[in-house]
């Protein structure tokens, strides 16, 4: 068994609100309901057994429109069990069959029949899960959002929440609250279409929040692909358990989950327990709503409005500089925002602020400057999408050359999150940029390791690390792992080496 256990990503600007506020709404309505579901599931699910055992028996009895709706959808979807039951020699399911079975005469089993019906008609119109859960025979408005939150087990719950805390907390904090919350209402409601769509007609009952859950793990794909997920890996081995954990990027481990979905929903999705179709249309639905939210430029406004409130929200004095930048008085706001980071230099919403200012009062090298040092302290925190999108910012207002430290760990995080191409090429500028510098030696290393290991271009390597050897930095403790690298460049660089590769298989 694979579980997720947590993500690199594991921190948020602010508290997710909107996804708390789920987890407590599915906790509590699951608290509320649960045994009144189970009990109504005990009383309602033998008689519709008996329905359906007396009408395969005898076909000639009248049934109420209700009745003959449960009777009709379960033929139609279920023609084999269908064929069971009509068999006149099948094996005896219970009391009930017993005595149908020793009755010939048409009143009494008609009269059977009547009450069953009116129990069935009694029990239905009370139960939660025909008013609340989603049944796509007769679906109410109600219960496309309803439905997403009732669950049928403790194990469904907590399986669900899990996956909604892991995934919805990054995106309620990349997104915003209101974009957040209107994604996953709408992605419960298409999961549940979907689900409709595949199982037309169908009259059992269904309920939880996988496919809005599902929804998030699709816009997580798509927003977070290189996001490296740790899973605990449980197995039972000579009688005990085995625990082996490991970590993967979204895109190795979700895509692979979709695919068994789509498997099980193809082999099991109108007879199994598991409403597979919807968690498909939910992932594929989130997707989609996460790329149309960064292209239309919605996730960029929502998450200019987060760092601003957050701003506002942080300290008295970040809060002053942005009402005297609100009034045009820059001047001053910087002199709060200076003053504020002398005391606090790792203040994150100042330097935010702070390169603001200077962008509108357009001082572009102070802004440089500034935005720099954001880079830096995002990049201390991990934050390191936001660490790239203040390089970007950097180069798309004029400028050339990040201070190498800061240029050698956004390159690192690039590598970390299995950027390879990216990372080897900001290594190259790295090291062409500043030549006597030591970072720029280790951008070289950094290049021949991603060219050898991850890129198989050995000779590229091999130029890579021939050049850390050759650099001016004195590099005596990083002397053995530079000529370890020549060493395995110039191994994989022979004609051996390379008729191996060209001949081993894809």
């Amino acid at each position: 068994m694979l579980l997720p256990i947590r993500h690199e990503n594991m921190t948020a600007r602010r508290w997710p609100v909107v996804t708390l506020t789920l987890i407590v709404l599915n906790t509590v309505a699951f608290l509320l309901t649960h045994s009144t579901i189970e009990r109504q599931a005990a009383q309602l699910g033998p008689v519709k057994a008996h329905i359906l055992m007396l009408a395969a028996s005898h076909p000639e009895l009248k049934m109420p429109e209700d009745a003959q709706q449960l009777v009709t959808t379960f033929r139609e979807h279920n023609p084999g069990l269908w064929k069971e039951l009509e068999h006149p020699n099948r094996e005896l399911a219970d009391g009930f069959d017993v005595r149908m079975r020793l009755m010939e005469d048409a009143e009494p089993l008609q009269a059977e029949m009547n009450s069953l019906a009116k129990q069935y008609t009694d029990l239905a119109g009370t139960a939660l899960t025909e008013k609340y859960a989603f049944v796509p025979a007769h679906p109410t408005r109600m219960s496309y959002i309803t439905a997403n939150f009732l669950h049928g087990g403790w194990l469904h719950l907590i399986g669900n929440m899990w996956f909604l805390w892991l995934a919805g907390f990054v995106l309620e904090d990349a997104w915003g609250r209101v974009l957040y919350s209107v994604v996953y209402v709408v992605a419960g409601v298409a999961a549940l279409q979907v689900h409709a769509w595949v199982n037309a007609g169908s009259l059992i009952p269904a309920l939880g929040a996988s496919g809005a859950v599902a929804a998030l793990m699709g816009a997580f794909l798509v927003r977070f692909p290189k996001m490296r997920i740790e899973m605990m890996w449980l197995w039972m081995w000579m009688f005990r358990i085995r625990v082996h954990r490991f970590q993967a990027p979204a895109y190795a481990l979700l895509p692979v989950w979709l695919l068994m979905e789509v498997f099980y929903g193809s082999l099991f999705g109108k007879t199994g327990g598991v409403a597979h179709w919807a968690h498909v249309g939910g992932f594929v639905f989130g997707a989609m709503a996460a790329g149309a939210l960064h292209f239309t430029g919605l996730e960029h406004v929502a998450n200019k409005a987060i760092e601003e409130q957050v701003t506002l929200n942080a300290d008295p004095e970040i809060a002053q500089a942005s009402e005297l930048m609100d009034r045009g008085q820059f001047d001053e706001a910087l002199t709060v925002l200076t003053n504020h980071m002398a005391s606090q230099p790792d203040s994150i919403d100042a330097c935010n602020l702070l390169q603001q200012a200077y962008w509108r009062k357009n001082d572009i090298p102070a802004y440089h400057e500034a935005i720099t040092k954001l880079c830096t302290l995002h990049l201390k925190q991990r934050y390191n999408e936001a660490a790239w999108q203040d390089y970007e910012e950097f180069l798309s207002s004029g400028g050339k050359q990040m201070p190498a430290a800061t240029w050698l760990e956004l390159c690192r995080a690039a590598e970390a999150q299995q950027s390879f191409e990216r990372a080897l090429d900001e290594y190259e500028k790295l090291a062409a940029a500043y030549p006597a510098e030591r970072p720029a030696m280790m951008a070289q290393l950094g290049a021949g390791r991603i060219c050898l290991a991850r890129l198989n271009r050995p000779q590229d390597a091999l130029h890579h690390f021939q050049a850390a050897a050759a650099s001016p930095v004195p590099h005596l403790d990083l002397e053995t792992d530079i000529e370890a690298g020549i060493r395995a460049a110039k191994a994989a660089s022979s004609p051996a080496a390379s008729a191996a590769a060209a001949t081993a298989p894809a």
